[in-house]
């Protein structure tokens, strides 16, 4: 199969479809890759890294997508690459369709056949693709949310850990996945106060037995949140419905209960968000401010930290990239239901279901195994 390896090219995305050392598995198996001059600079992979393990390399985006088969990205295809995308490509990358309708009708009107990262699933019920940025997003929520606080962020100028004889900073984590059990992590290792809120038992069990007395462990309810609010000076939104648009948990109303230069940072912001008042930013002007309330609201966050991310995702996604390269798309889906959960969009049809309900808009008429036959 003929792989295209496109330049990232939304707003301070350093990361790339394929590290060298993947592309070389591609290379391996007989795929030929294609990789666009200067896509891996943001990770230090050169062109001629990707020459050194056989990868040629193309001058433009045009020249990959035109001479590609299956174009593997990191972050969802902005206007002008959509543009490119024809019934013959396999899109394999993060998507994240539910809140972004014009992408939506844009991969509807390609015939592409696109598979999300982001809907994958595993025999346990996780979303193993997802899970490696959920690491990283959980991770810098508390590193970007720490230095908003700072007084010349407009935060309100606490330090998270504190220091001997004066009050460390209050972190608040509304969910404990993955993005909210690794953001806790990282705020209970900055000696902050901490506090999560989950609605699954289970999941409360699990962070209690972890964490041993050092994070507060509470079930979620609306009395719940609206006092842990009052009390926090980090908010960190972490909540996921796979593949359809955030809750909005935290509303405008809730603001008035926080404190001055509170910060909130909303990792589920690619979902739409989970707060009321959330709105995506770009790192070049991360934050905003509502109601005396700081949001941190970046959309692609693993983006800052591009070789750790990229070297984490490629980790997850080389193995079913593998698979649809080897068997083509069709047989590999049929051969493996968890990747067939990543198809999102093929032949002008949404093929998801929490997609095409967030979105008001019709799904696949005929059962996907049938469809696939």
């Amino acid at each position: 199969m003929k792989i295209g390896v496109p330049k990232e090219i939304k707003n301070h995305e350093y990361r790339v479809g394929l590290t060298p050392e993947s592309a070389r598995e591609f290379i391996a198996r007989g795929h030929n890759v294609l990789v666009e001059t200067q896509a891996g600079v943001g990770i230090g992979a050169s062109d001629e890294d990707y020459v050194a393990i056989g990868a040629k390399i193309a001058p433009t985006a045009e020249d990959v997508f035109a001479n590609s088969t299956m174009i593997i990205k990191v972050k969802e295809p902005l206007a002008d690459e959509r543009k490119r995308l024809t019934p013959d490509h396999i899109l394999y990358t993060y998507l994240h369709l539910a809140p972004d309708p014009e992408q939506t009708k844009d991969l509807l009107a390609s015939g592409a056949t696109c598979i999300a990262y982001e809907t994958v699933t595993d025999r346990h019920g996780g979303l193993p693709l997802l899970k490696p940025m959920s690491q990283v997003a959980g991770r810098l929520a508390i590193q970007c949310g720490a230095s908003a606080l700072e007084k010349n962020e407009g935060g309100r100028g606490v330090l998270l850990g504190g220091v001997p004889g004066v009050h460390p900073g209050n972190v608040l984590v509304i969910g404990g996945g993955v993005v909210g059990f690794n953001a806790a992590q990282m705020a209970v290792g900055m000696h902050a106060e901490v506090t999560i809120l989950d609605r699954n038992t289970d999941v409360l069990d699990r962070l209690d037995a972890h964490f041993e007395g050092r994070a507060k462990i509470i079930y979620s309810t609306k009395a719940t949140l609206e006092q842990a609010l009052s009390e926090a000076d980090l908010v960190v939104g972490a909540v996921l419905v796979p593949g359809a648009a955030a809750p909005k948990l935290v509303t405008r109303e809730m603001l008035s209960l926080m404190k001055p230069g509170a910060v909130m940072v909303d990792v589920a912001i690619d979902q739409g968000g989970c707060f009321e008042t959330s709105h995506a930013t770009t790192h070049d002007n991360p934050t905003y401010i509502v109601d005396d309330i700081v949001h941190y609201c970046v959309a692609n966050m693993p983006g800052a930290v591009a070789r750790t991310s990229t070297y984490a995702l490629n980790n997850a996604t080389l193995i079913h990239g593998l698979r649809i390269a080897d068997k083509g798309w069709k047989a590999a889906l049929q051969a493996d239901p968890h990747l067939a959960a990543g198809l999102n969009v093929w032949n002008g049809k949404i093929t998801c279901a929490p997609v095409a309900e967030s979105l008001s808009m019709e799904i696949l008429s005929v059962p996907l195994a049938d469809a696939l036959t």
